[in-house]
């Protein structure tokens, strides 16, 4: 294995903790602001610091590239808002990461039933395990959804549609613009619904603002800054696998930290979820074409 090889791969696992520790930071937060005045508030400012570094780029877009970022932000978005909202209303933050990541497995479905992709037999196969998998997060007591679990679950399918989106009409950016835009669309579709449906004012105080900077600087400005160079670095199939660690990463920070316990039947599901993940990938790991 080369030493570029080995630095993404690093830079890789650095971004799933990244992403990781920003679920703490989002929680923090949300002890003192509106989930959605601090949605919009986190992505909107860090699309502006990353639109001042990708300024030059940002001016040589075309407008129909700019209706494309702009188009896949509104749809980033509306995920970000439904993920915000299970996170607010969520008892247990490894649990809701778990679900969230089903977006993976929801990425081939989207394309098949939107855009006529082929979806591999593998596709099934995990979706199988991931069902599987969410009925064992609630099947105690009867199985039931909370209100948190429906927000992730639909903030799943939304992340899905924006891959898929992003992949076909928004590939051809480049990634630096084009994340500084959807990064600014997202915090003003959750401004503006903010706006509409919160009354809630900021209090602002040393440790609020604190975590909404940790928010914007270290959960989504430098987190999407090496997920991007190292994307560029790793091959496919190492980038596959390792971005499926961010669940993994959620639910430890959440037992370490918030003593966040789970039952032996919802650890079940959280491993046959992990292994659904994986089993979506399995193409990239094999590198074959499906």
């Amino acid at each position: 294995m080369s030493n570029n090889s080995i630095r993404s791969d690093l830079m890789l696992v650095a971004v799933t903790l990244l992403a990781a520790t920003s679920w703490v930071f989002s929680r923090e937060a949300l002890t003192g602001m509106a989930p959605l005045q601090f949605i919009g508030g986190r992505f909107f400012c860090a699309g502006l610091v990353l639109g001042v570094f990708g300024y030059s780029a940002l001016k040589r877009l075309a407008g129909e590239a700019w209706l494309r970022a702009l188009m896949t932000g509104v749809i980033m978005g509306i995920a970000m808002c439904l993920w915000i909202m299970g996170l607010y209303h969520s008892d247990n933050m490894g649990i809701g990461a778990f679900i969230t990541s089903l977006s993976v497995v929801f990425v081939p479905i989207v394309g098949r039933f939107f855009f006529a992709t082929r979806t591999a037999l593998s596709t099934w196969i995990a979706m199988l395990i991931a069902l599987l998998g969410l009925a064992c997060l609630r099947i105690e007591g009867g199985f039931s959804l909370s209100a948190s679990d429906l927000f992730f679950l639909a903030s799943a399918v939304m992340l899905s549609i924006h891959f898929n989106l992003n992949s076909r009409y928004a590939a051809r950016i480049p990634p630096l613009p084009l994340t500084a835009i959807q990064l600014c669309v997202t915090g003003l579709v959750a401004l503006s619904l903010s706006a509409l449906t919160e009354a809630q004012a900021i209090t602002l105080n040393a440790s609020l603002l604190g975590w909404l900077l940790a928010s914007i600087v270290i959960g989504t400005c430098m987190r999407f800054f090496l997920q991007v160079k190292a994307q560029g670095m790793a091959p496919a199939s190492h980038a596959a696998v390792i971005m499926t660690l961010e669940p993994v990463w959620a639910s430890l920070i959440g037992i370490l930290i918030y003593a966040e316990r789970m039952t032996s039947i919802q650890l079940l599901g959280c491993i046959l979820i992990f292994s659904a993940l994986l089993v979506s990938r399995w193409r990239f790991l094999l590198r074959r074409p499906g």
